[in-house]
């Protein structure tokens, strides 16, 4: 195989720049002409559909249709995991080089494809022109990366055995099988991509079960693997409702695996159902979960406040907060809390909020109508725990799109509801801690533990915050969304997940099994 240079991160395109910007638009133009389309159900290669069609909207414009999908049924689940373990057979026998190649001419032509993409999370998930970018970024990223990390499990492990003398003694890593992927749609090309091409560069096959809102992004991905000839039935798309086809997936006694990113009572469920042996059913099922977060931004007196009021709005806004990383809480030590809340509030009430296909909005609308009604429900109950200094109205546009202002609560209670709750809307609740040692408390106060940041100039409280901070992703002076595959490997504690680390150098671990092989001489 060819010589492979070191990874690197993708880097993001400047849309300041105007060749930039000009191929954004007409990427935008492009794909305008193709919404309304419908996509098939893909198993094994062919093609189904079922006439039971969901509508996958626009949440800038929701009377406009970005494409439709047929729902699966689970007589097609059943032919789908048949289709997987069938293609398992031969797949799990194909060379490590030669599955990384497949990720490596994926990685290629979605990087050439970029801004067509990105132009499809403008339309599906309302993602701005940055975030889109980053996303597609991450998933070229995910690809490269795999792939790489593909070749060194298959390569000799630093770890060897103990030998005997007349012994030859090595561990090998094999494949799980087939399993179920079933991303979110916040990451729609992201995580989605990451967790599929984990698995299959792994050797195992996977049946992918898209999320509700944002179906298509995963089709065109489907599309692009079948681009470089994955072989039939190694991924295998079918878009169902998660209660009835999602569920018979997990449950089915042929099932080896499932990856679930999403909220916490789905990815318990999944625990749950996962856990009980079913009839014919040889293995224990493996699940890696990810499942959110209430995410905390500490600042305490040393720091720089304008530094921590910048990386705080950030955190907790961008992307309208619809990130499982996003900061949900602002956790700020009372000698300089009116002054950080006063900064938060300023510069919140500077975003601007709107139609995502304008470069100029920092963000754009929430993902669904469910997110709409859950979101502002939210912000009526800041309005009775807590003082609202920012937003708390109804935007302009909610009549045509699911927009929310970005809503900034303060003087809320540590065990308040808008203290405790993930929202994962642009909900920002503000916490006065005495002192560094009970903002530190308060950070810990949840059932969650995926990020966090503390913002100090306190070298002995940074280290104690390394230690004792229990999160997953710790971000010292420094926002807490932006994590970068190989450099901030991903993922929590406590119910915000299995403690995996996606975009890690054991995550493909997840999707292995070792296995001890001594040879007599």
């Amino acid at each position: 195989m060819f010589n492979i240079p070191p990874f690197k991160n993708e880097p993001f395109a400047d849309f300041s720049d105007e060749r930039n910007a000009q191929g954004m638009v007409k990427a935008l133009e492009s794909v305008e002409k193709q919404l309304g389309r419908e996509y098939p159900i893909i198993i094994g290669g062919e093609r189904f559909t079922t006439g039971d069609l969901h509508d996958s909207l626009n949440p800038s414009k929701f009377s406009q249709v970005v494409g439709r999908v047929h729902h699966g049924t689970n007589e097609l689940a059943d032919k789908a995991i048949a289709a997987a373990w069938k293609a398992f057979g031969t797949w799990k026998n194909v060379s490590a080089e030669h599955r990384a190649n497949y990720l490596f001419q994926a990685a290629a032509r979605m990087r050439h494809r970029k801004n067509e993409f990105n132009a499809w999370m403008v339309y599906e998930v309302g993602k701005s022109w940055a975030e889109a970018e980053a996303d597609t970024s991450e998933a070229i990223d995910f690809m490269e990366f795999y792939a790489r990390q593909a070749l060194r499990y298959d390569g000799p492990q630093p770890l060897t055995p103990s030998p005997l003398p007349d012994e030859v003694n090595e561990v090998k890593y094999i494949p799980l099988g087939a399993g179920i992927v079933i991303p979110p749609w916040n990451f729609p090309l992201a995580i989605m991509v990451g967790m599929t091409t984990a698995a299959i560069v792994s050797g195992n096959t996977v049946v992918l079960k898209p999320s509700h809102d944002s179906p298509i992004i995963a089709a065109k991905f489907v599309e692009l693997m079948e681009d470089v000839s994955l072989p039939p039935g190694v991924v295998n798309f079918l878009p169902g409702e998660g209660a009835t086809v999602a569920e018979h997936l997990v449950v089915h006694p042929k099932t080896r695996f499932i990856s679930f990113t999403g909220s916490m009572g789905v990815g318990l469920r999944i625990n749950e159902l996962a856990a009980k042996p079913q009839a014919g059913q040889i293995w224990i099922k493996r699940v890696v979960a990810e499942m959110g977060g209430k995410d905390t931004i500490v600042v305490d007196e040393t720091a720089n406040l304008d530094d921590a009021a910048a990386g705080i709005v950030a955190a907790a806004f961008g992307y309208s907060g619809q990130k499982c990383s996003a900061c949900s809480r602002a956790v700020i030590v009372e000698s300089v809390y009116d002054e950080v809340v006063a900064k938060v509030a300023e510069r919140t009430k500077k975003l601007t909020v709107g139609l995502v296909t304008d470069p100029g909005n920092f963000t754009g609308p929430v993902s669904s109508k469910r997110a709409f009604e859950k979101i502002s429900q939210y912000v009526e109950i800041g309005k009775e725990e807590g003082r609202v200094v920012a937003g708390g109205g109804r935007h302009e546009l909610a009549d045509s799109g699911w927009f929310i202002q970005p809503t900034v609560v303060a003087d809320v209670d540590p065990q308040a509801r808008l203290a405790q709750e993930e929202i994962f809307g642009p909900v920002l609740a503000c916490i006065k801690a005495r002192d560094f040692d009970d903002a530190l408390a308060i950070a810990n106060n949840t059932i969650y533990g995926l990020t966090g940041a503390f913002y100090s100039n306190n070298r002995e409280r940074l280290e104690i915050a390394k230690r004792d901070f229990h999160v997953g992703n710790l971000y010292i002076n420094r926002k807490c969304t932006g994590a970068l595959v190989d450099v901030h490997p991903f993922g929590g504690f406590n119910m915000s997940g299995t403690d995996s680390k996606a975009g890690g150098r054991d995550y493909l671990g997840l999707f292995l099994q070792a296995k001890s092989v001594a040879e007599k001489m």
